[in-house]
């Protein structure tokens, strides 16, 4: 399966603790999410279009620009896995969610980081 799509790129922590956030508010609310075993990044698939008003610091998206990308047992990026395969979510995360919890992941790593 194809589908068209963006990818929302952060720090693996930041991702992580946005994966959290997101499943415990509702399961819907996070789509396939992608790792980067080697850069300790993850990947978040979002709408087509969200790259061009994206603009959240610490983060990047990137447009496909209408080519799909393939949701397959396979990732479609060399040398990452699944976090969150196709099939066990929705297709993409909405945007203003993603946004939302990213913002609240960043809070929660200052806030712990400052108790060190």
């Amino acid at each position: 399966m194809e589908i068209s799509c963006d990818v929302v790129t952060v720090p693996a922590r930041q991702g992580l603790e946005a994966v959290d956030i997101l499943r415990r508010g509702t399961a819907e609310a996070v789509g396939p999410v992608l790792h980067d075993d080697g850069g300790g990044t993850l990947g978040f698939l979002v709408p087509p279009g969200t790259a061009e008003a994206w603009d959240v610091p610490g983060s990047t998206c990137t447009g496909t620009d209408g080519r799909g990308t393939p949701l397959a047992p396979e990732p479609p990026v060399e040398g990452s896995d699944w976090l969150l395969p196709p099939g066990e979510a929705d297709l993409a995360t909405d945007p203003a969610v993603l946004r939302e919890a990213l913002g609240e992941a960043a809070r929660m790593i200052k806030a712990a980081d400052s108790c060190r």
